[in-house]
């Protein structure tokens, strides 16, 4: 199975969602941020491990321990991935923290800045 296929991106989003739910359900450790959300998955073509972007509202601390929980968590969920989707392999996953919403909402606060003060230039002109 090559990387991009229908095949893989299928498996990527059924892995997402459930890996989601997995989180907002089933996972009790007190170090995962209850904001947490999976932004992407990519599961290799062979199978064997999946890169799981996570994003997490909070502080960089929390971050850190939320990203510690879902690693002490991984074997848990990766059975329950085993018992829910019918796949050869069960991916081994690696949790890594995706800044991009983060990035996202610092470049809105940035232009809503910048249209302000030129409004507010624009006003004082007149």
């Amino acid at each position: 199975m090559r990387k991009n296929s229908i095949k893989n991106t299928r498996i990527n989003g059924e892995v997402q969602k459930e890996l989601s739910e997995l989180i907002r359900q089933e996972i009790k450790d007190p170090r995962v941020n209850p904001m947490t959300s999976v932004t992407r998955v990519e599961v290799a073509p062979d199978l064997k491990n999946a890169k799981v972007y996570v994003s997490v509202l909070g502080d960089e601390e929390s971050q850190k321990n939320t990203l510690t929980g879902l690693k002490s968590a991984a074997p848990f969920m990766r059975s329950q991935l085993a018992k829910t989707m019918n796949l050869r392999n069960t991916p081994e996953l690696h949790f890594i923290v995706d800044q991009s919403i983060e990035y996202g909402v610092h470049l809105s606060r940035l232009i809503d800045e910048v249209t302000h003060t030129a409004e507010a230039k624009e006003q004082d002109e007149v």
